[in-house]
This record gives structure tokens, C-alpha cells and sequence, in this order.
């Protein structure tokens, strides 16, 4: 058995010598492909068969063209046009504009300044701007594209070079929709981490609007909390035009994980419009409580639930509200559905909105600078019933808000964290399972754009 083995490689040896005398340079190709790819275990193996000296051989010769052959050759020269994009701002000229997008051009400039409709429609700032221009730095093409509503199209303004000069017209086109992925960690505040993570505001609020009823954004935020999250941007053109919704996220506060995803179940209801979406946790429990824990978005709060030095009576009292530090005019909303109750001017509340939900809850918004809804009227939950101000006793602009449930006050957050929610029906849970499948392999793709990330 032994000596078969010896003889068997013996005879390889022999034949790898005499293919190496007769074929070195493919035996050395064989060698510095295992050498190179045996690290990662891919082979790139180069064929020993004995070269054929009776192949049919073919020259073939073609003629090159030299660059300057190029050149010198009309038909096949094609101008040269130059695209640059850029934001307009509120000092923008004609001029100015046009400089800043590499433009000069005199007649352009003209026709900026002159016509009604370009006027009109480009003299907004923050709106894209797409320019194309020639070898010359002359003017042929410029689109502006804006969204005005959430009808789901963007405008285009197009000012076009023609044989009689330039021309404007103004069109409607659909927005697309992509997602975008993102990551960040709480290192002082939650629009500091945003900011941070190159994240828009709308983002932000969002997220706190999402978790509001888990995690109490204005005092429960920590050091090193972390969020994952993927987004919706709406596009015009391939240029983002503005921020859509948060489609999943998950945020870790204080050690404890909370994830949420937007689902839109399928099918219509009795009117024949189409369900509405909502968000849900990946189980399928709806986020949306029957009270909301804020009656404004996501801002700064300057006092809290609990006892406080009252800025105008100059003395420690107990505090049985919040208030929510906003700028005058900031809309103020109900948490809840119910009936107003009272809707007028009240003591130190000013001009005061007092709402009536079911269970012997009702809830107080105080100070506002305009009251937009009257006693008796049926409200439903987010809907705008005035808008904050500094009426009454207040020493700035604020929202003082304040939930009662038989009389007595209760903390907005706890009593939102309380309420009941709605799961997804049996019917459609399959299809939504499968979502949630694809919502958890995105947020595992955002926590990966941070290396400080889930385990």
C-alpha cells in the first residue's frame, strides 16, 4: 500500500516537472493564483493543456483615430453643455442667481428680470434650482422645482433658451419617494443627537411624536440613549424637495427598547376612502393611545408637574399642570377626543379652552392668544382648538395645559401612558407581520451606520 502511494506521487512529481519545463510561464500563473487567493479561498486555476502549434491563425489590423483626427473630425464633435444646482436665497437678483450657477449671460439676466412668471415663482428662497448652460456659459435651460401642499406633486418652473429667445411655463410633476436610513446617540438633548446625525427637525419631531406615549422626551432623556431610524424623503427631479414620515424606528431609553413602524392596512371603509395608516409596535399594538401626552408638538417645557416658585405671586406652590414653552401662534391641540366644555376669558388663565373626554376627564389650555373653537363643539384628538400666547397670568408665551379626572389633577404623561390602544385585527396581521419582517432588517441596517450600536 505503501509503496503504491510512494509510486503514484512519484509519477505526479514527474509530470509536473516536465509541464513546468514545457509550459514555465503557465505553471508560474498557476502558482501566483494560489498565492494570492488561498487567503480567501477563491482559486483562479489556469488550463495545462498543451499548446496546439495547428490552430489557424488570423491577423487582424484596424486603423486608430488620433485625438487630433478627433478634433479635426466635425461630425463626430458634440457641444459641450455644463449643469449646476443650487438653493435660491431671499437676497437673490437676477444677477446674483445667475452668477452663483455659473451663468453669463446678459439677455438671460434680462428675461429674469422681465418676466411676470419668473418673477413671480423663482423670487421665494429655498427653492432648487437646476441650470444647464453651454461651452459658453450661456444660458439654456433652468428649472425650479418647490412643493406648495401635501398633494403629493411638486411645481417646475422651466425658463427655456428658443430660436425666438427665452420662454417660461410652469408644470406639476409627481414627487418620488425613497428611504433614507440613520442613526444617532442622545449625548444633551434630542435634537442636538439629530442635528448630529445630519438629521431635518421634521425627523425629530417625529420621533418624539411617535414615542411620546413611552418616553417622556422632556425629562426622561438620558446619557447615551440611542435611536435607529428610516425615513421617508419626497424627491423632484432626483432633488429632495422635503421630508416625509418616519416609516420604523427604535429608540433605547434608559436600557429599555422601543420600536415602532407606519402600517396602512389595506381595503376602504363605508365612505369607499381608503384606511387610514397608523403607527404600531413590531407586535402589532397601535401607538395611538386615546390621549396624546402633549397638546403641542415636541418642544422645551419650562415647568413641569410638581411644585414650583410662582414668577408673579413670588411663592412656592404646587405646579397642577405643564407648561409648554412655545412662540406665540404655535397651534395649540386637543389630546383627545370630547366636547368643549367653556371657551372664553377665565381669571389668570386668560383666554382658556376646557374640554370634556369621557370617564370624568377633562383637560385645560390656558393662555392662548386666539381661541378657535366654541362651548358645545364636538373636537377629535389633534385637532387644533387655539393657538398659544401670553393672555392671562403669564409672564411670556406659553401653553399652561392641565388633565383633571373628577376634579382632582393628574400628570398628561401618566394619564397618556394609561390609555388604552387598539392592536391590528386578526384579518390583516399576516400581511402585517411581513412588514414588520422588513421593518427590523432596515432599523438593523441604520443601527449599523453608528458603531455604537444595538447588540
Amino acid at each position: 500500500m505503501i509503496n503504491s502511494i510512494l509510486n503514484s506521487s512519484q509519477a505526479i512529481l514527474d509530470l509536473t516537472a516536465h509541464s513546468f519545463a514545457k509550459h514555465p510561464q503557465r505553471i508560474s500563473a498557476v502558482m501566483v493564483a494560489l498565492l494570492l487567493g488561498g487567503g480567501s479561498g477563491a482559486f483562479a486555476v489556469a488550463s495545462l493543456a498543451t499548446d496546439d502549434p495547428q490552430l489557424p491563425t488570423r491577423q487582424v489590423v484596424e486603423s486608430i483615430p488620433t485625438m487630433q483626427d478627433i478634433r479635426a473630425d466635425s461630425s463626430v464633435q458634440k457641444p459641450l453643455n455644463l449643469y449646476r444646482s443650487d438653493l435660491t436665497r431671499s437676497s437673490d437678483t437676477a444677477d446674483t442667481l445667475l452668477k452663483r450657477l455659473g451663468i453669463h449671460d446678459a439677455a438671460a439676466a434680462r428675461f429674469l428680470r422681465t418676466d411676470a412668471l419668473t418673477r413671480q415663482m423663482l423670487g421665494r428662497a429655498g427653492r432648487s434650482v437646476t441650470a444647464e448652460a453651454d461651452s459658453d456659459q450661456g444660458l439654456l435651460k433652468l428649472s425650479a422645482r418647490w412643493c406648495s401642499d401635501d398633494s403629493g406633486q411638486f411645481n417646475r418652473l422651466v425658463l427655456e433658451k428658443t430660436a425666438r429667445g427665452f420662454a417660461s411655463r410652469l408644470e406639476t410633476a409627481a414627487l418620488t419617494s425613497s428611504a433614507r436610513l440613520s442613526s444617532g446617540t442622545i449625548r444633551s438633548s434630542l435634537f442636538a443627537a439629530t442635528d448630529e446625525a445630519g438629521l431635518p427637525d421634521a425627523v425629530a419631531t417625529q420621533l418624539a411624536e411617535v414615542f411620546s406615549t413611552d418616553i417622556d422626551f422632556r425629562r426622561a432623556l438620558r446619557k447615551d440613549d440611542r435611536f435607529n431610524v428610516v425615513y421617508e424623503v419626497l424627491e423632484g427631479d432626483g432633488e429632495p424637495m422635503r421630508t416625509g414620515r418616519v416609516l420604523s424606528a427604535e429608540f433605547v431609553n434608559d436600557g429599555k427598547t422601543f420600536q415602532s413602524m407606519w402600517f396602512q392596512p389595506p381595503g376602504k371603509d363605508f365612505q369607499g376612502k381608503a384606511l387610514k395608516g397608523a403607527y404600531y409596535t413590531l407586535d402589532g399594538q397601535s401607538k395611538q393611545r386615546a390621549f396624546l401626552s402633549s397638546p403641542v408638538e415636541f418642544s422645551r417645557v419650562s415647568s413641569g408637574f410638581a411644585m414650583r416658585f410662582h414668577p408673579i405671586l413670588q411663592q412656592w406652590r404646587a405646579h397642577l399642570g405643564t407648561d409648554f414653552a412655545a412662540p406665540t401662534g404655535t397651534p395649540a391641540r386637543t389630546i383627545g377626543d370630547g366636547t368643549v366644555e367653556f371657551a372664553g376669558v377665565q381669571n389668570g388663565y386668560g383666554n382658556v379652552v376646557f374640554i370634556k373626554h369621557r370617564n370624568n376627564t377633562e383637560t385645560v389650555y390656558a393662555h392662548l392668544s386666539k381661541i378657535m373653537v366654541q362651548r358645545g363643539q364636538s373636537v377629535t384628538q389633534a385637532q387644533t382648538i387655539g393657538l398659544v400666547g401670553a393672555t392671562g397670568w403669564a409672564t411670556g408665551p406659553h401653553l399652561h395645559f392641565e388633565v383633571r379626572v373628577n376634579g382632582v389633577q393628574h400628570d398628561p404623561m401618566a394619564m397618556a401612558q394609561k390609555s388604552e390602544t387598539v392592536p391590528v385585527s386578526a384579518a390583516v396581521m399576516p400581511m402585517f407581520m411581513r412588514v414588520a419582517a422588513t421593518a427590523r432588517s432596515e432599523l438593523q441596517a441604520a443601527a449599523s451606520i453608528n458603531p455604537a450600536r444595538f447588540e
